[in-house]
């Protein structure tokens, strides 16, 4: 049996709505993040300055940031830092399948710097306190400098 040019037109019209449908839908749902995240920094606690593996950003008098020399995407860097969600986890992870963290200083405002662990690959990190947080996949990458090529002079 075969179909005249009108039907195949109009299966083409059916599939084209499905697909658009099917498109809002995926898009609606993967831009989200979890929904058990949370902020790491808030009014209450902002983010004065941070130091990953010696490379650092910090807020100035004027109220704007600064980086490291060498780090080629600073406000990117800060923005991502900035607008951070975690998801708190009940139990520590098992710890034998990781490699050597990174140390993160964090300093708060009217807070102490406090040392906190990042291990990158898995997406964790390790409160000062021993809590345990855990970074969406699709901001991670995204925490770490980009940084130049050149080597720097003392």
């Amino acid at each position: 049996m075969a179909l005249s040019r009108r039907q195949w037109n109009n299966i083409i019209i059916v599939a084209s709505v499905v697909m658009v449908g099917l498109l809002t839908l995926l898009d609606k749902h993967t831009h989200d993040t979890p929904k058990a995240t949370v902020p790491l920094f808030d009014n209450g606690a902002q983010l004065q300055q941070l130091q990953l593996a010696g490379i650092w950003m910090a807020r100035n008098g004027q109220g704007a940031w600064q980086c490291d020399e060498k780090v080629l995407n600073c406000q990117q860097w800060v923005n991502h830092w900035l607008q951070i969600r975690v998801s708190p986890l009940l139990e520590a992870p098992p710890q034998d399948a990781f490699g050597k963290p990174q140390e993160l200083l964090l300093q708060l405002t009217d807070h102490e710097a406090q040392v906190w662990l990042l291990f990158a690959e898995h997406g964790l990190l390790k409160s000062a306190a021993g809590n345990w947080y855990q970074i969406p996949p699709s901001i991670r990458t995204s925490l770490q400098p980009l940084l130049s090529a050149a080597p720097h002079a003392s």
